[in-house]
């Protein structure tokens, strides 16, 4: 199940509750950060694991697309649109989009130099078979000053 919510200028996350398959709580150890907060993906009825994408808008004008899920896929695309977006393809600018798992962790940083973006993952503690816990933070690669 895809939900999508809204993130304005820095921290503000706004839309649709989550579902009881999925979570997204989010904090915040730096202020110039974009989001930062613990995102969980369970295995729905249907078997399929739940994704969650927010689209980051400022000043009204949508800059890009956060798609967290299904389980250990992540993608972000330039723009905001309404229909569902396949993370294999070559618009989303993470690459690999699946975080692979080695030993039981699992963790990826990306580096978006096109939209000056930081993305990391890692996946948290207490993960289990039907749910996948992660940790993420969405930054600016250079971080201006206030």
């Amino acid at each position: 199940m895809k939900q999508r919510g809204t993130v304005l200028i820095l921290l503000v996350v706004l839309g649709a509750a989550p579902a009881a398959a999925q979570l997204f709580r989010s904090f915040s150890a730096d202020p110039r950060n974009i989001l930062e907060g613990n995102w969980q993906s369970c295995r729905e009825s249907d078997g399929q694991y739940a994704e969650r994408v927010y689209d980051h808008v400022v000043n009204g004008v949508g800059k890009f697309e956060v798609h967290m899920g299904p389980r250990r896929e992540f993608a972000i695309f330039k723009g905001i649109q309404d229909a569902h977006r396949d993370h294999n393809s070559p618009e989303n600018l993470l690459k690999p989009f699946r975080v692979p798992m080695e030993a039981g962790r699992a963790k990826q940083r990306w580096e978006v130099p096109s939209l000056n973006l930081a993305f990391t993952v890692t996946l948290a503690g207490g993960s289990r078979t039907d749910c996948e816990s992660w940790f993420i933070v969405l930054e600016p690669l250079e971080k201006t000053s206030h």
